[in-house]
């Protein structure tokens, strides 16, 4: 089965986001995600992770104003100085967490904008963070997400995505393949994964239950099955990433519920 990954934005919502390292290994997991580290030292931070023998796989670059509402900023024009500051810090915590790949929001489309508007700044601002990153040997990965969950989000489909990828030309930009958001949009997914898992543009996966985002033995779809896929074309293409577990635990905030959520962890790692 692939290697998975706790988001601890999302997971142990019952304990303080500094308690939720030692949780996670306590659950069995190697690695953690999570939105963002910006709220803390990037050494404190460290020293969780090494002391609950953790590995940092991915978090996102700042936002804008996530609490206004903004959800990146690689597509607004007027806004590449703040964005390059963005990635600039990302890139000094990826360092210290020893972070192999960041993420890089495209942001939301504004109100009397067509997306075709945003594009060459969208591009251009990926071109730059990707040789930034590329200095310090670091990913730059860009997500496709659906738009019933961010509504007007710049990027929705996995074929969009790799054309941008493609367009930058920056073997350090990758997509983040997002499973759950794959779904709600387009469906298919098993064979998308056997489309692009082998072109060595997907950097990362995560994965949640559909619709409600919950365990990903809960709704529509058939993880085991799509984790199989996975493992298979993994072997062919030499694919070794992360699965990142970004989803919302059915018992919410509730003494132990993401542990005792944690039934199809234990059978399919």
């Amino acid at each position: 089965m692939p290697r998975f990954a706790a988001n601890l934005s999302m997971l142990y919502p019952e304990l303080d986001f500094l308690a939720r390292f030692e949780a996670a290994a306590r659950d069995g997991f190697q690695a953690v995600e999570y939105l963002f580290p910006y709220a803390y030292p990037a050494q404190e931070l460290a020293g969780l992770l090494k002391a609950s023998r953790l590995q940092q796989v991915l978090f996102n670059a700042p936002p804008g104003d996530w609490d206004g509402g903004e959800r990146g900023l690689a597509c607004l024009p007027g806004r590449e100085k703040e964005f390059r500051e963005g990635v600039a810090t990302a890139l000094t915590y990826a360092q210290a967490l020893e972070c192999p790949r960041i993420h890089v929001m495209a942001g939301l489309v504004p109100a009397g904008q067509e997306r075709a508007q945003l594009r060459d700044t969208y591009v251009a601002n990926l071109r730059w963070a990707a040789q930034e990153a590329a200095q310090r040997g670091i990913d730059v990965l860009i997500e496709p997400i659906n738009t019933r969950d961010i509504p007007g989000f710049f990027l929705n489909r996995q074929d969009q995505a790799h054309e941008v990828v493609l367009e930058v030309g920056a073997p350090n930009l990758k997509v983040q393949m997002d499973l759950y958001h794959c779904q709600v949009v387009e469906g298919d997914v098993a064979m998308k994964i056997r489309q692009y898992l082998p072109t060595g543009r997907v950097g990362h996966f995560q994965i949640a239950g559909v619709p409600e985002r919950h365990e990903p033995d809960v709704g529509e779809v058939n993880y085991e099955y799509l984790f199989q896929v996975i493992d298979q074309v993994s072997q062919q293409c030499g694919w070794s990433g992360w699965v990142g577990c970004e989803y919302k635990p059915r018992l919410g905030a509730s003494p132990g519920g993401t542990s005792q959520g944690l039934g199809w962890f234990q059978r399919w790692r």
